[in-house]
């Protein structure tokens, strides 16, 4: 009998992934034996704050970033390296990113109509110019816009409008994976669910895997099938979404969901947060690798680590 693990396809495969950069006449590591599969038509979230290194992975496998050590394997095919213009531009179709800024990643000065068809125009992916107009009034309705949006500017429409426009542009190139850096981050409370509902239902609805990328733990636990934790460029934790959050091992885990906010203001005063100290750990001789504990729950530990969240499970 095939179980549900062996089912599942793999598309996006990141193994021992490194990404550095020079500072003068220093080298910076930004990313660190990052390890990770994302499946085919899952949405899959890398959670972590500011700085941690989420986001350098996410550009990086667009391309738009070197990386030092390891593979990023796409579709069974490393991506990372050198590739000619024919791979790079299938690519380019392939995986297509919706970015944190609305207001910045779109051109002022172009209406909707030639934003949201610029991925067709840079690939040719239209027969004529009405299967353009017809792609793009298409999509334009599927995001959960009017037709006559599409003559307007981005400085003429809401915060959550530009969001869709951004999330339209990347979906009417069909794409395989779809890297989403905090989409709903520079939006209003009111505005999140909905653009958050609209990501699942593309999944849902057409087979679409996400990169979900996002530092608030409370708004990837409604839109993931797995998460991944992230802190100073190294997984620490991977697991299901609700064995995360029923089970977490690491402290920074912990950490993270201690932060989360209560709508109740008594229990939230009564609540305890866990403050992350990293350096309490001494991986001098004891060196940490990144184990399965648990079926598809993985932490990253060393062999004392291990021992106390073996512990834990019991």
């Amino acid at each position: 009998m095939v179980n549900e693990k062996q089912k599942r396809e793999t598309l996006l495969s990141i193994r021992d992934l490194e990404i550095s950069f020079d500072e003068g006449k220093n080298q910076v590591v930004a990313v660190k034996n990052a390890n990770f599969n994302v499946y085919k038509g899952e949405i899959f979230s890398l959670v972590g704050e500011s700085g941690s290194g989420k986001t350098i992975i996410g550009r990086t496998i667009l391309g738009l970033n070197m990386t030092s050590k390891g593979e990023i394997i796409f579709d069974g095919k490393k991506i990372n390296g050198k590739l000619s213009k024919k791979e790079k531009e299938s690519l380019t179709s392939r995986i297509q990113m919706i970015f944190q800024d609305p207001a910045a990643s779109l051109n002022e000065r172009a209406t909707v109509d030639y934003i949201v068809s610029e991925g067709l125009y840079s690939t040719h992916k239209f027969e004529s110019e009405e299967d353009r107009k017809q792609k793009v009034a298409r999509i334009i309705q599927e995001v959960g816009l009017l037709p006559e949006h599409q003559n307007r500017y981005p400085h003429e429409l809401s915060g959550g409008q530009r969001q869709r426009i951004g999330i339209a542009r990347a979906l009417i190139m069909c794409p395989d994976l779809v890297v989403a850096d905090e989409p709903i981050s520079a939006l209003d409370v009111s505005i999140r669910a909905q653009v958050l509902n609209l990501l699942k239902k593309f999944q849902k609805e057409e087979g679409l895997t996400f990169l979900f990328i996002a530092h608030d733990l409370s708004v990837v636990r409604f839109i993931s099938n797995r998460i991944a934790v992230i802190y100073r460029g190294c997984i620490v934790e991977l697991a299901k979404t609700e064995e995360l959050f029923n089970c977490p091992l690491h402290p920074y885990t912990k950490s993270l969901l201690s932060a989360i906010p209560i709508p109740d203001p008594m229990l939230e005063q009564q609540k305890e947060l866990i403050v992350y100290d990293f350096s309490v750990h001494d991986y001098s001789s004891d060196k940490p690798e990144f184990f399965e504990i648990k079926p598809e729950h993985f932490v990253w530990a060393n062999s004392k680590e291990l021992e106390k969240y073996q512990e834990e499970i019991k």
